[in-house]
């Protein structure tokens, strides 16, 4: 039997169940209410309050301008718009990096101001000493390895992360190690398809790809890329399965329309 079938409310160990079973687990972006709760009734496993909420929802071009109080805000309004998924947040640019102290202490606002389930981070040997904090204080903490957007000025440019051997070869030990510290899951950013496949059947985790393939355990994308809400961004593992942008603005479109031409509001419309 599916291990979704049965399950009331997914957990850490509903993830680790499917990856042993082989199912798929599917996981989206999420920042508000609304959204959130359409997501979480469309039976989605994991919810991300990601940190691109710098971008889709205050317009940066970074991810690193978004603070850890707007991403308890974020966070918040969609742990109240769901009933079943898990919720992670990441922990934004600034608040884990360098400082185990304050990294524990930014998840443990995030899990107490937010009701959110867990945490996500980027990067490996270098954020061990926060990631082994926050674990151990009981917080669920997800890894983020390949492309790391919170480094980008380090990298400069977005392009596939991990080509060459030797980068291949440290994501490799990143990820045995994250995985050795207790991390729950872990996220893949555009990586070599191959690479993202043997990562994935060397760790017992769950791995949860994004321009990684398809031989890992789950995919994620943000919510306002695949809906089409977001136009300017078009890398080449996005699927596009609405185009949102262009119905909204036709629906705005028609309603100023109406009002102009007097046909909103209707007597129907009216007290």
């Amino acid at each position: 039997m599916s291990v979704l079938k049965t399950v009331k409310r997914v957990t850490t160990h509903v993830l680790y169940e499917m990856k042993l079973k082989r199912e798929k687990i599917a996981m989206l972006t999420a920042y508000d209410y609304s959204f959130a709760r359409i997501l979480d009734e469309a039976g989605i496993d994991v919810i991300l309050v990601g940190d691109s909420a710098s971008n889709v929802m205050a317009g940066y071009e970074t991810t690193l301008p978004i603070t850890l109080d707007n991403m308890i805000y974020h966070a918040s309004s969609v742990v109240r718009g769901v009933k079943r998924a898990l919720v992670i947040v990441d922990l934004p640019f600034g608040t884990y990096q360098g400082n185990s102290r304050e990294a524990l202490a930014s998840a443990i606002r995030i899990m107490k101001e937010t009701g959110a389930h867990g945490v996500k981070l980027e990067g490996g040997e270098q954020v061990a000493e926060s990631v082994e904090r926050i674990l151990s204080a009981g917080i669920p903490v997800m890894g983020h390895l390949g492309l790391t957007p919170q480094a980008i000025h380090k990298f400069g440019t977005y392009v596939v992360r991990a080509k060459e051997e030797e980068e291949a070869r440290k994501l490799m030990e990143d990820a045995a190690l994250l995985e050795k510290l207790g991390i729950f899951a872990l996220v893949l950013e555009k990586i070599p398809a191959k690479l993202a496949g043997e990562v994935t059947a060397n760790l017992k985790i769950p791995v949860i790809g994004i321009g990684a393939g398809p031989q890992t355990d789950g995919q994620v994308l943000v919510l306002h890329d695949m809906l089409g809400i977001n136009q300017e961004f078009s890398p080449r593992f996005l699927r596009r399965y609405h185009n949102l942008y262009a119905e909204i603005k036709g629906a705005v479109q028609t309603y100023i329309n109406d009002i102009r031409t007097l046909n909103f509001p209707s007597e129907k419309e009216q007290y």
